[in-house]
This record gives C-alpha cells, sequence and structure tokens, in this order.
C-alpha cells in the first residue's frame, strides 16, 4: 500500500473525516488536500534519507516517537501539539517557512482551497505522515528490506519498483506550480 491509500484509508476513513470536520471541509476536499500535499511531503523525506544519516534519524524518530497516535487518535487531529509536532516534522522535511509555504501554495492552487488553509493543514497531514511511517514500520520491522523495504513501498506510488521516479515526478510536479 502507497503512503496516499495509506493515509486515506486511516481509521476505515475515519482520518480523512476527521481532517475534514477539523478544516470544514467535506471528505472529498481533505482526501483532494492530503494528495496535493504529499508530494512536497514525500519529497523532503526523500531528501532527507539521501542525507548522511538520514536513514538513522528517520529510524530513529519512528521509533522513539508516539507517532502512529496522530493517525490513530481522533483527537489528536484538533490537538495544538499535534500542530506543534507536525511544525517540527515540516522543519526536518522541507527545511524552511518558505518551502513550507510553497508546498500550501502549490497545494492551494491544485484543490482551489484557500492558501492559508493549506498552510494551517500542511503540520496536521505532516504528523499522519510520520504516523502513517511508524504503523508501517512497527507493522514490518523485520520484513525484507526493513526500513528501506517499508520506505519504498510507500513511496513507490506507481509500483514499479522504483522510488526515484516516483520521487522525481512529485518533485517535478511541486516545481510546476
Amino acid at each position: 500500500m502507497n503512503l496516499l491509500e495509506t493515509l486515506l484509508s486511516a481509521q476505515g476513513g475515519g482520518a480523512v473525516r476527521n481532517l475534514a470536520n477539523q478544516f470544514g471541509l467535506d471528505e472529498s476536499q481533505a482526501a483532494s488536500a492530503i494528495s496535493s500535499l504529499l508530494p512536497a511531503l514525500q519529497g523532503g523525506l526523500q531528501n532527507n534519507l539521501s542525507q548522511a544519516g538520514g536513514i538513522d534519524g528517520l529510524l530513529g524518530a519512528l521509533q522513539g516517537g508516539n507517532h502512529a497516535r496522530f493517525l490513530d487518535d481522533e483527537s489528536a487531529f484538533g490537538a495544538p501539539e499535534t500542530t506543534a509536532e507536525g511544525n517540527g516534522i515540516l522543519g526536518h522535511l522541507l527545511g524552511s517557512k518558505d518551502a513550507s509555504r510553497a508546498a500550501a501554495n502549490a497545494a492551494s492552487e491544485q484543490t482551489g482551497l484557500p492558501a492559508q488553509m493549506m498552510k494551517q493543514m500542511l503540520p496536521v497531514v505532516a504528523t499522519m505522515v510520520m504516523g502513517a511511517l511508524s504503523k508501517q514500520n512497527a507493522a514490518a520491522p523485520q520484513a525484507e528490506g526493513g526500513l528501506m523495504g517499508t520506505l519504498s513501498s510507500l513511496l513507490d506510488s506507481n509500483r514499479d519498483g522504483n522510488v526515484a521516479d516516483d520521487v522525481l515526478g512529485m518533485a517535478a510536479r511541486f516545481f510546476q506550480k
């Protein structure tokens, strides 16, 4: 299951419903927002993994944090600590507030939803991404390929066994906006 499918199916679709409720959207708008924000987050994740110590850092974050709660706990969606945690995740994945604003603006253009709403939604979606990665890592810690196998399966959106083309495609779409 790729990362988008994991997010959209979390809580049997309840995670999308919770996000929709938090931002006053219908579920299709919330799903569209997640889909449009995800490429920037996946690109940031891939960039971090390519850096020295990136895999160890991510593994440490997944094992040391309780990120799954952000995907499983309905009450976590509106909690201030979710936004705070998400902003920390964005700092690691995207590196700057300018990059976060660019991601939100690109998502706004793609979805037609207000840029300010996308800026507020981005940290929540970032926590959902870490929650999905955490759950996937916990479910298959000894699986073939370990963490890299988990990340590859989540990032390989066209399931061709090659993550690079997916990440490059996501980055190209993100920067075309």
